[in-house]
């Protein structure tokens, strides 16, 4: 129905990555590898966390909950993508392209939040020890990610229903998915009251988050300097290190996509930015927290899992000699 009121426009054609004939098979193999390492990475780390009893802790939760959103949102974008270097014509619905915008943005917001719940289980892990069963008890975890849910489905909902508004006399988007930037670039009305909108609302969410991220970690830098023991400050430091990494690494992408002037980057920039934070982010995210934290990491937890059972084996058949 929006689309028979606001839009005279049924399809989109997307650009893609490139026109190059000859880069389109290279382009699909190797972001066909990226996105299997992606489920693989993510959906093992999720699995993972939830069948060994041991990671069954706040921060491992937030942490199977962040390789659930990064699966999303990078399922929301890849498969079409590779879909487009393999097809002679890259069009997407009207339908399709809304639907697809709406729940990138759904996945993209609740990973800010999702960074940002996770610095805050460090700062209170770090600053106070003592409490942190108490603060971080499994109903304020379950609380805390249902907000984060909550400001993904609020802010999506936002931003796609104002792009729902727009009219669209333009069929080619000049990039590789539906995102709101290129869209707003196609509507025949003025678009200056949603843009100043969208860059209010996608400001709050990165501005306010990465604040909250970086107030956290100077609590916890603060705390860690004060720690007497060498080894005490490597082992505080080495629990925030792959945090640190992830959450730089996504807000540095989105703040260029998002946070600057339409005319400030060309569209070759805008292309890496947004291929780095929908694709390779999600696919990095597992492997830097399986690195840097020795409890995540599956040979450590199969190794230990296959003990535990060779134990439990051998000591039922002793029981039964006996």
């Amino acid at each position: 129905m929006a689309a028979e009121n606001h839009s005279t426009v049924t399809e989109f054609i997307l650009r893609g990555l490139t026109n190059q004939l000859e880069l389109q098979l290279p382009l699909f193999f190797l972001f066909l590898g990226i996105y299997l390492v992606t489920m693989i990475g993510n959906l093992g780390m999720f699995t993972l966390i939830c069948l060994n009893p041991q990671l069954h802790t706040p921060m491992y939760y937030f942490l199977s909950n962040l390789s659930f959103v990064d699966l999303c949102y990078s399922s929301v974008i890849t498969p079409k993508m590779l879909v487009n270097f393999v097809s002679e014509k890259n069009t997407i619905s009207y339908a399709g392209c809304m639907s697809q915008l709406y729940f990138f943005l759904v996945f993209v917001i609740a990973e800010c939040y999702m960074l940002t719940v996770m610095a805050y289980d460090r700062y209170v892990a770090i600053c106070s020890p003592l409490l942190y069963n108490v603060i971080m008890c499994r109903q304020v975890c379950s609380q805390l990610v249902a907000v984060v849910y909550a400001m993904g489905l609020i802010g999506s909902t936002i931003e796609t229903g104002l792009m729902l508004k727009l009219s669209y006399c333009e069929l080619f988007i000049s990039h590789y998915f539906c995102d709101i930037l290129p869209l707003m670039k196609l509507s025949c009305s003025s678009t200056y009251d949603i843009e100043m909108t969208v860059f209010f609302l996608a400001g709050f969410n990165i501005i306010v988050t990465s604040l909250t991220v970086l107030v956290s970690y100077v609590f916890i830098l603060s705390n860690i300097l004060r720690i007497s023991t060498t080894e005490g400050r490597s082992k505080a430091f080495s629990t925030c290190s792959s945090h640190l990494v992830a959450v730089g690494m996504f807000y540095g992408s989105t703040a260029f996509m998002y946070l600057k002037p339409s005319t400030a980057s060309s569209l070759a920039q805008e292309n890496v930015a947004s291929v780095f934070y929908t694709t390779v982010i999600p696919m990095l995210n597992p492997l830097i927290y399986s690195l840097r934290n020795k409890e995540v990491t599956i040979r450590h937890c199969i190794l230990k899992d296959l003990r535990r059972w060779i134990s439990g084996s051998f000591g039922r058949n002793k029981d039964k000699v006996n």
